[in-house]
């Protein structure tokens, strides 16, 4: 008698599922960070929630640091407590997380249906502290400068802090990433380089390259982190006087808005949809010799694509229409910078604290001559195939330049 039965019946994924995976971190002690986002709930301005665990007079406690768009508020929760308010804000409230551990990283994304998606990534395997140790002699960031103890990167024995050991990867990476940026780039390095950091959060990457250009390249470079948060950008500018960091200061604005200056190096991290285009202006209206953004949420063009029907079954899934958009948005501004005088590199970057993107447009400004016409016409192709009308970065650089937007270099 033939057997119709499944040897291995699909287990359908749902929230239980995800909640189970952050118990069992917890219990095993392999859990570094929860990041919820997506919030759909009443309380207004409110972005994400990064959830810890941490140790509170030496019991565990699990810290919620609630992101608001003016201001960061962290409330402490026993094991139990904690774990009982991520299930109730996940799904009812968040529709999009991340769970790190030790071992894997585990991406959750519920539709507007309540549908369930999840995908896990595993991490390497952990070296041997031998072979840590000697990696470390190659880190372009010295672990023992004052302003990583002063962030919460490292204790007062300039120890890793291990729930920052993500952040403190990310922020050698992003060093490395620039240190090969200025050997190529036309920056004359003996010359004072001035750096533009928009949405510099609490300042990790600002204090850090600052640093490396004033500490390792011996630079009297000037770097200006700009953010939306007076509150951020006041606690950054005391950690500044704290530590008297000559040359680096840090201004409330909006990338919109913030008044050109010259620019050597123009940075925008987890710039939102179109800011990621108006940072790049600004790099380009600047003539900066380096542009560095890590682009997210690619919400402008998604509702113009037109797809050829062949790619209908593909692009029925809404997690591939998100990856196309995301996709051709990134593809077209490294062709606009390309077209005006930049070579690009479009490449994974370390995922930042507050997102799971972990892509990097790296720009850098060439002295060669660029075939603009050729660049133009791989853009309009792939505006018509897609059939695409608007697209903000070009509309900004078609735009006139204004008399104060003359020369800045």
């Amino acid at each position: 008698m033939k057997n119709n039965a499944s040897p291995h019946p699909i287990v359908p994924i749902t929230l239980d599922t995800f909640f189970m995976l952050i118990r069992d971190s917890l219990k095993q002690g392999t859990c570094s960070k929860l990041l919820m986002t997506k919030y759909r709930g009443e309380e207004k301005n409110l972005q994400r929630v990064v959830v810890r665990p941490i140790e509170l007079k030496n019991e565990p406690v699990l810290s919620f640091v609630y992101s608001f768009k003016d201001r960061d508020i962290t409330k402490n929760f026993g094991l139990a407590d904690g774990i009982e308010k991520i299930e109730h804000l996940l799904g009812a409230q968040f529709r999009s997380a991340h769970l790190l551990t030790t071992a894997e990283e585990t991406q959750l994304d519920i539709s507007k249906k309540g549908k369930v998606a999840m995908h896990t990534r595993k991490l390497q395997k952990m070296e041997s502290i031998s072979s840590e140790h000697n990696r470390e002699k190659k880190r372009f960031v010295d672990i023992n400068r004052p302003y990583l103890t002063e962030l919460g990167i490292t204790d007062q024995q300039h120890r890793l802090i291990p729930s920052m050991s993500r952040k403190w990867k990310q922020i050698n990476k992003f060093i490395e990433v620039l240190s090969h940026a200025l050997d190529q780039a036309s920056v004359v390095q003996e010359n004072p380089i001035q750096v533009v950091d928009f949405g510099s959060g609490k300042g990790y990457l600002t204090f850090a390259l600052h640093d490396f250009l004033r500490h390792t390249l011996h630079n009297a470079s000037t770097t200006t982190g700009v953010e939306l948060r007076p509150a951020l950008a006041d606690l950054c500018n005391k950690t500044v006087s704290k530590l008297e960091h000559e040359g680096l200061n840090f201004v409330c604005g909006d990338v919109k808005t913030h008044a050109p200056t010259h620019t050597d190096v123009m940075i925008a991290l987890h710039a939102c949809d179109t800011a990621t285009d108006h940072a790049i202006h600004y790099g380009i209206r600047t003539q900066a010799a380096i542009i560095m953004c890590s682009p997210c949420c690619h919400k402008e063009i998604r509702p113009q694509l037109h797809s050829p029907a062949v790619l209908e079954p593909m692009l029925q899934h809404g997690v591939h229409l998100g990856q196309q958009a995301e996709m051709i948005t990134d593809s077209l501004r490294a062709l606009l910078l390309e077209a005006h005088g930049y070579s690009t590199k479009v490449f994974e970057f370390i995922s930042l604290e507050h997102t799971n993107k972990n892509k990097m447009i790296l720009a850098v400004k060439q002295n060669k001559v660029t075939k603009v016409d050729a660049v133009l016409e791989k853009i309009a192709s792939l505006k018509a195939f897609y059939g695409i009308t608007e697209q903000c970065l070009e509309q900004l650089l078609a735009a006139p330049k204004k008399n104060s937007e003359e020369n800045y270099r």
